[in-house]
């Protein structure tokens, strides 16, 4: 019972010593707590980075597999688009008096209705006249010819850069027009085939649409619902998911649907063409490319080729960043070290002022009877409970400030930094660049609680020696100090 009434005695004297010099236990918490908020935070960024790592190498793995079976399945596509170089030819706009002479090229404007000065086309494929280009399906070993119109919907918006304005245009959805044509849709890949809703679209649809998972999201509907797009309402047949071939913001539906609601009557902005097989893919695109120059003709082979091009790079930047997680968790290893030393440190120093300070206290608490072990145990506890108030203080500081504090102390790791979708040739699009999301660093619960353990042992190990020196202090000597 003596020895619980001591220990209980020893408890309540550290807590009205530790009370009776507020300022400075308030600066010494404050300083302690930044550095258990330091040793919260370094491992939590850490942690943050190599969940943002493995999410990166999994979103590319994903993207190049995804991307190359799309591939594989269309080698005998060849996406044709005009070659910006070549403006002027085989589209509505022309040269000035009517179009290309001898060429029968067209004139008027392309977007002379939703197109024109408006959201539309911002980015996209260089429209072209559709009639121009009928000679096409001739060339020798072609099977099919399917005239495309891509249009992107969307806003504007403006940004400030090295005190400049630019404005940029965000697609909120992408219209595709496709000639629903049986012999087309029936034999060729030209639809989207993750259908995970209603039905995909089909020869001779009209008035109808396949939306893709994000656009339903955007306009607000399901499969059966009605949509407005550009003033005219369509039927929502069926819903995409996202794959190599098609753009989560695209949906599809009848070309001439498409043309008619842009006002672009005529007008198409790229042609895919199916050769008879794959052997003899090269060959169709090369007489495409001599019967009209002004096209850009490319092939699965050049498409395949980029993307072993792009994934190279993608697994270059990923290395990159692998050798900097790893050199961030290097110099994490020495800031923690500093950080457990500093806060060993502060206890030490504090600890050895305060058996100084009260030297004569030590002295009359042994002529009253108190063991050397009571005497040391209090100094004990106050490191302890100092070290503890500290703690809390730095969780409450890491809870917010975790993701500043890692960002400061550890090195920047570079993962992909936007969200985007690439092209690999006219009419050929992937589901997306492979990205990561912004590390956030988020403190997790058992680290905090492995934070409060580490802070009773710091506090125990930097208060153990002034302690041991005060319970060595003898009662004789301790009353004549001053």
């Amino acid at each position: 019972m003596l020895g619980k009434v001591k220990y209980l005695g020893a408890l309540t004297r550290a807590v009205r010593n530790i009370s009776r010099r507020k300022i400075r236990a308030l600066l010494v918490i404050i300083a302690l707590g930044f550095s258990m908020a330091i040793m919260i935070s370094i491992p939590t960024g850490i942690t943050a980075n190599q969940v943002a790592a493995q999410d990166l190498n999994q979103n590319l793995s994903n993207t190049i597999n995804r991307t190359e079976a799309s591939i594989n399945q269309t080698l005998t596509e060849i996406d044709c688009s005009l070659t910006p170089s070549f403006e002027g030819y085989g589209f509505s706009g022309g040269f000035p008096g009517g179009g290309f002479p001898g060429g029968g090229f067209g004139n008027g404007t392309f977007g002379g209705g939703a197109f024109g000065g408006g959201a539309f086309g911002r980015g996209g494929t260089t429209p072209m006249n559709e009639s121009v280009y009928s000679d096409v399906s001739s060339i020798q070993g072609v099977a099919a010819v399917a005239p495309m119109l891509e249009v992107s919907e969307g806003h504007n918006e403006t940004i400030e850069r090295y005190s400049r304005t630019f404005t940029r245009f965000i697609p909120d959805y992408t219209i595709e027009g496709i000639p629903l044509v049986s012999s087309v849709v029936d034999n060729d890949p030209i639809l989207p085939a993750n259908i995970i809703g209603g039905r995909n679209l089909q020869g001779g649809d009209s008035g109808v649409v396949l939306l893709s998972e994000n656009n339903t999201g955007y306009f607000g509907v399901e499969v059966n619902d009605t949509v407005d797009i550009l003033g005219q309402t369509f039927k929502v047949i069926g819903i995409h998911g996202t794959s190599g071939v098609e753009d989560r913001l695209t949906l599809y539906m009848n070309l001439s649907d498409a043309q008619a609601i842009t006002g672009n009557s005529g007008e198409i902005t790229s042609l895919q063409v199916y050769a008879d097989n794959s052997s003899i893919v090269t060959s169709v695109a090369d007489a495409i490319s001599s019967l009209h120059p002004e096209l850009t003709v490319t092939t699965a082979q050049t498409r395949l080729t980029q993307l072993q091009t792009l994934q190279t790079d993608y697994n270059t930047a990923l290395q990159d960043a692998e050798l900097t997680l790893s050199q961030t968790q290097s110099t994490a290893v020495e800031e923690m070290v500093v950080v457990v030393v500093a806060t060993s440190l502060i206890v030490l120093f504090v600890m050895l002022y305060t058996v100084r300070e009260r030297t004569k206290e030590i002295g009359t608490l042994k002529a009253i009877g108190f063991s050397n072990w009571n005497v040391m145990r209090q100094f004990m506890l106050e490191g302890v409970l100092l070290s503890l108030l500290a703690c809390i203080v730095g969780i409450a500081i890491a809870s917010v400030g975790a993701p500043a504090l890692s960002g400061l102390l550890l090195p920047h790791i570079n993962l992909f930094g936007s969200q985007g979708s690439f092209r690999f040739g006219p009419g050929a699009s992937n589901p997306g660049a492979p990205s990561a999301a912004a590390a956030i660093a988020v403190p997790d619960p058992l680290l905090m609680l492995l934070a409060v353990g580490g802070a009773v042992l710091l506090g125990a190990l930097g208060s153990l020696y002034p302690a041991w020196r005060a319970a060595r202090i003898r009662p004789a000597e301790a009353m004549r100090y001053e």
